[in-house]
């Protein structure tokens, strides 16, 4: 029997994103400028497919062929034909519902494979229109997904390297050892691994290493190098197809730009996305970041490592969104504050940076989001040497946080009857807060001591010393080494925590309460909240980890498991996790927080562990920093509370995450056309058969068989 972690339910919450209102507002010229990046985002978006499973690019375009043919209403009478039953064919849809919202048969949030929860899948395809028309063809592209497309082998349950897992950034033959070796070769030559894919092969008994370039140029072969033992070949083309699609859409998009920097910042876009060139993207970056408070704000390219097992290759993501100008106002204030909040921080003032570096900070109405799932805010770029000393921006997106986070009482888990109350009323507010305070402060704050290649250094080292142990600093960045090639596969998830621990610090400050408009007794129930909310999504972590392979399968929520970890052993009564049995009699367990001791224990505790973490970050010390990190992280059944048969209680009554649905442009005439769907399996399936109304058998062609 399955077990039903696999199965996506059939009453997965389904929410469509409202952008209407924000995209009537927008000019006509605005609005086609959006139009084309919204294009530009889409199509690059289906390179999440090709790099998440060697299966998920041809399920993608089984899909799109049997829904082409016959909508989600029409179908509903062939299946009944092809004898499933309503329940059946619900979870045929929410299957369908899932691989397109996540781009892939792998769950974006939590990197677990799930299949369709229906044992007739083929005896559907053999009876839709899409078989009758071209059956030879749907046989083979059959044939390609169908034993994947069910398989739960131990190693095709999750992401990973190796035997751990699942990775198309790496040939299958590839392991962890393959991966540090590529990074140095990588390192050698200055190439950023970011827009890159590796594969080995074995030639004559000598290891041979192709390192893929993500570009719309084609099999270009830029150079072959002898490393050690091995060859490595550096080839630009991967995607080739897309990303040329991805830049005739950004160049109708320049016409429409509002100023100099978003000009010059489509150009390097288009020249990075051609060339495969990660220093072209950075450059784009930079004007992107001179671009200050947008109308339409937009990010494309290959931006977050989470999913890469190594923590060094970004997934394709594009967004475009419009500015919400009075939630705004909020956030610039706290950008104004910063200067006065980041002192605060729990470290020495040589370990933040010589100067803060005033962000954007906007709230955001997606229009689109193209990738494999939707976060709630970011802070980009990703490359540090630019956040450093040039700048990022934050964005928060707010219709997504609108929905994504409403929760109903009956399916509000782990927590005691008389705070389920408190957490729906103020469970938003204390999120925008955190949110807030994560993505500005969090990400935004801690320098990173570095050696360049002329040997100078950007700190004092006869004077900056570790408050942790009273000594001159030992270690530092070196060269080309950056944060996510040096701290590598814990990277992702450190930094979340990082960002999680400075927003629990600093949202105990008055200061910032007042600025998102609380004051008196209801900041006091934000703050709470906030904490109670880090507490419990602590607990509900344990659904991200996998005792096998002992390993996480999602950055933030190892990051939120640690943080529990560190203020269950501040002890004194903060924290609890009683065991009990629910309602329903099966197992449950009740988190519990002292709201009196937060002030004390609760902020000593944080403020000891943050202190350490950015000692680590900002020294570059790998060993002491995955000790620490490793050593919270553990999933143990010793100890004060058995996690490990708490798992089993957070498995038990977990709740899936929550789909979006999105709209699509359109060019009618000269202005341009907002279609908008339902929030459903149905509608979230329609606005993907949509998408690509003029070259639908183009793209699927190039993504069958990758």
């Amino acid at each position: 029997m399955v077990d039903s972690q696999y199965y996506l339910p059939n009453d997965i919450g389904i929410s469509a994103l409202d952008c209407r209102e924000a995209f009537r507002l927008l000019s006509p010229k605005e609005q086609m400028y959006a139009h084309y990046l919204s294009r530009a985002s889409w199509y690059g978006g289906l390179i999440v497919l090709i790099q998440t499973s060697p299966e998920s690019a041809n399920i993608y375009v089984l899909l799109q062929k049997m829904f082409c043919g016959q909508a989600p209403q029409q179908l509903e009478a062939v299946a009944t034909a092809a004898g499933l039953s309503a329940e059946e064919y619900q979870a045929f849809l929410v299957y369908a519902a899932g691989l397109y919202a996540n781009m892939g048969n792998y769950k974006s949030f939590g990197d677990t494979k799930f299949i369709p929860n229906l044992p007739k899948f083929k005896a559907l395809v053999w009876e839709t229109l899409a078989f009758k028309q071209s059956p030879g063809d749907m046989e083979t592209l059959w044939g390609y997904c169908c034993e994947l497309l069910y398989s739960l082998e131990d190693k095709q349950k999750q992401l990973g390297l190796g035997e751990k897992g699942i990775s198309a950034y790496f040939s299958g033959n590839c392991c962890l050892e393959d991966a540090e070796f590529a990074q140095k070769f990588l390192d050698s030559k200055n190439l950023s691994a970011y827009n890159t894919r590796l594969f080995k092969t074995e030639i004559d008994g000598k290891r041979c290493y192709e390192v893929r370039l993500a570009s719309g140029k084609s099999d270009v072969c830029c150079g072959k190098y002898e490393f050690e033992d091995s060859v490595f070949s550096v080839k630009r083309g991967d995607y080739a197809f897309l990303m040329e699609k991805a830049c005739q859409n950004l160049e109708k998009a320049k016409d429409y730009a509002a100023n100099e920097n978003q000009k010059r910042m489509l150009e390097e876009y288009i020249r990075s996305f051609t060339c495969g060139s990660v220093e072209a993207h950075k450059e784009g970056s930079r004007y992107w970041i001179k671009d200050k408070g947008p109308i339409v704000e937009s990010y494309i390219g290959f931006i977050e490592s989470y999913r890469d097992p190594f923590g060094s290759r970004g997934e394709f993501e594009g967004f475009v969104a419009v500015v919400n100008k009075a939630m705004s106002a909020r956030f610039a204030q706290l950008v104004s504050s910063a200067e006065v909040l980041l002192p605060e921080l729990p470290w020495p003032p040589a370990f933040e940076k010589d100067r803060f570096l005033k962000p954007d900070f906007t709230s955001l109405d997606v229009l689109t989001f193209a990738g494999s799932g939707i976060p709630a805010g970011i802070n980009i770029p990703n490359y540090d040497d630019i956040r450093q000393t040039e700048g990022f921006k934050n964005v928060s997106l707010g219709n997504v946080l609108a929905v994504a986070y409403a929760t109903q009482k009956d399916k509000l888990t782990f927590l005691e009857e008389n705070d389920k109350d408190l957490y729906i009323k103020w469970k938003g507010p204390s999120f925008e807060v955190q949110v807030g305070l994560h993505e500005l402060l969090g990400h935004g704050s801690g320098k990173l001591f570095v050696q360049d290649d002329k040997g100078k250094y950007n700190f004092d080292q006869t004077a900056v010393r570790n408050p942790e142990t009273g000594e001159l600093i030992l270690s530092w960045y070196k060269g080309s080494e950056t944060w996510d090639s040096k701290f590598s596969t814990i990277a992702s998830s450190y930094e979340e925590c990082r960002a999680e621990c400075v927003g629990l610090y600093l949202c105990l400050n008055k200061q910032v309460l007042s600025i998102f408009g609380h004051e008196g007794e209801d900041a006091e129930e934000v703050v709470y909240v906030n904490w109670l909310n880090m507490v419990r999504a602590g607990l509900l972590g344990l659904e991200f980890y996998t005792p096998e392979s002992k390993s996480w399968r999602q950055a933030h929520m190892q990051a939120r498991f640690v943080i529990l970890r560190v203020l269950l052993e501040a002890g004194e009564g903060l924290v609890g996790l009683r065991e009990c049995t629910g309602a329903d009699g099966q197992p449950d367990v009740v988190v519990t927080l002292d709201r009196s001791k937060i002030y004390t224990v609760g902020k000593s505790a944080i403020q000891r562990f943050l202190c350490k973490l950015q000692v680590h970050k900002s020294t570059a010390d790998v060993e002491g920093g995955r000790a620490l990190y490793e050593g919270h992280s553990a999933v143990t059944a010793d100890g004060t509370h058995n996690f490990l048969h708490l798992r089993e209680t957070v498995l038990l009554r977990k709740e899936a995450r929550k789909m979006f649905v999105q709209a699509n442009t359109y060019i009618k005439g000269d202005s341009v056309e907002l279609v908008e769907y339902e929030g459903s399996a149905a509608g979230l399936i329609q606005s993907f058969v949509e998408r690509f109304p003029d070259d639908a058998e183009e793209v699927e062609a190039q993504l069958i068989g990758h």
